[in-house]
């Protein structure tokens, strides 16, 4: 029997560039997640106000 979490879909951060895969909390806005966690979250912000003055 396989295991389950094998095929679970990932997606690339693009503050960190590392790859995270889906969780159970994502599961209604797997969509529009973006980044990684909270920390990348807000550098991903910082990143956008700093670059659009």
């Amino acid at each position: 029997m396989a295991h389950k979490k094998l095929n679970l879909p990932t997606k690339i951060c693009p503050v960190c560039e590392r790859p995270f895969a889906w969780r159970a909390k994502w599961k209604r806005d797997w969509e529009s997640v973006i980044y990684c966690s909270k920390r990348c979250s807000a550098e991903g912000r910082r990143q956008k106000r700093v670059s659009n003055p």
